[in-house]
Parts: structure tokens; sequence; C-alpha cells
């Protein structure tokens, strides 16, 4: 219980803080198996833990938000799974609209949205539409997406404005520009959980110079106090992108 209790201030006088954090949220469905449960119950478990985060972030001084929902390599899970966390998904979206344009939250979703149902699309699109004038708290959802993916679209897109004769030489920011990411700050910092240290095709292009943790904490039990934590030791890195 210490770590849900514990103050959510950044201490230590540390003067950097991120301004955006993206979160790979792993360890759902083994925190489920662990405790002998169906493996939807931790994706249920883990849907609650999002909104905790999420109303946690502004007091952490986090404008932005990105976490990384379902790739598009979770598609070959089992049917039920898959089904199962579509249905989570509606329902996170369905009910937290108004709660979250209340508390000046701006939801986006980035990812193919060609697979995904009508029905969700439907509420992606509302909700985008809904939030679109909040500013407290910026937090993008990744469904259906990929790095890998990502970068095959916007690379298309980009081809297509150099055959249009829109751009002539393509730089960096032209492709950036084609991401789904356009117009979103870079994540200063990326945060794994579970114990797995790999980045799992999870913002490729934007991540290039992102600080990583990697925290053996379930993301069902990674309370705001967590976050706060990993922010204080971010502080006291030394970030010099390249630079000497």
């Amino acid at each position: 219980m210490a770590a849900e209790t514990a103050p959510l201030l950044l201490s230590g006088g540390v003067d950097q803080r991120p301004r955006h954090v993206a979160i790979i949220m792993d360890g759902n469905g083994r925190w489920a198996t662990n405790k002998g449960w169906p493996r939807l119950v931790g994706h249920r478990r883990g849907a609650e833990r999002v909104k905790q985060i999420v109303r946690a972030c502004p007091d952490l001084g986090v404008n932005w938000l990105t976490v990384y929902a379902f790739s598009t390599e979770n598609w070959k899970r089992t049917t039920e799974e898959v089904l199962g966390l579509m249905k989570i998904f509606r329902r996170y979206i369905q009910y937290e609209a108004e709660g979250m344009a209340a508390e000046g939250v701006r939801l986006r979703f980035i990812g193919g949205r060609e697979r995904l149902d009508d029905k969700l699309q439907a509420l992606m699109s509302s909700i985008e539409a809904r939030t679109a004038g909040n500013c407290r708290l910026n937090l993008t959802v990744a469904i259906n997406y990929g790095g890998r993916d990502e970068l095959t679209r916007a690379s298309a897109r980009l081809a297509q404005k150099i055959a249009r004769g829109e751009v002539e030489t393509p730089t960096e920011a032209d492709l950036a520009a084609c991401l789904d990411t356009a117009g979103h700050p870079d994540p200063d910092l990326v945060i794994r959980t579970s114990g797995e240290t790999r980045t799992s095709n999870f913002l490729p292009w934007q991540a290039a110079y992102a600080e990583y943790e990697f925290t053996p904490v379930l993301w069902p039990d990674f309370t705001p106090a967590h976050l706060a934590q990993i922010l204080d030791r971010f502080g006291m890195r030394d970030r010099r992108f390249g630079g000497a």
C-alpha cells in the first residue's frame, strides 16, 4: 500500500521534467495468469490503471501521454482475447468520454484504423472531436499501431506529395509531417512495464532520442507513485542529443 499513497510530487530539486511520456503497458495477461484468472481480467484491470495514470499526469507536469494499447502484431493472439480487447476499448471510450472532456483531456488515436470495426472507428472519431478543444493533457492511444507500419504508410503519403510536386527534396520534417503523430512533440521518456526490455515496434522514429525506463512492475500494478519515482530519475539524466 505504500506505493499507492506515496507523494506524487517530484523530489530532490529536480529541474528537468519530461513534457511527453510514452508507455508500453505490458504485463496485463501475465498479471491475471499469476493470480489464476483469465487474461481478459488483467486487460480490464489495465484499463482501470490507465484512468489513474491519466488523472495523475497533469499534476506531475506531464502534458503529453502516449500509451500502447494494441499493436499490429497483437492480432496473432486468440480470437477470444482480441474480441475481448476490442470490447474493452469500446467500453473505455463510451464511458470515459464525458469524464475526459470535463477534466480537460484531449484524446487522439494513432495506428491503422481500417482493420477496426466500424462502431469502434466511429467512437474513436467521436471522442476525438468531443475533446479537440482540451489542452490540460494530450492523451494519445496507439491501437493497431506498429512503428514499421506507420513508417510504411508515411512513406507512401510522402511519395504522393512528391508525385504531386508538393515536395521536391524530402527532409526529415517532410516525413514527420506524414506520420500518425504529425504535430505531436516527440516523447522525452518511454516506459515499459513488466520487466521486458524490448521496444516492440513502438514509436521508432519519434523515440530516437528518448530516454528509456524498464520497470519490472506489471502494468495493472503500476501506480502514479511509480510514475513519479521514474520522473524523479529522469530529472537526473544528462540529455545531450548526440552533443558533447
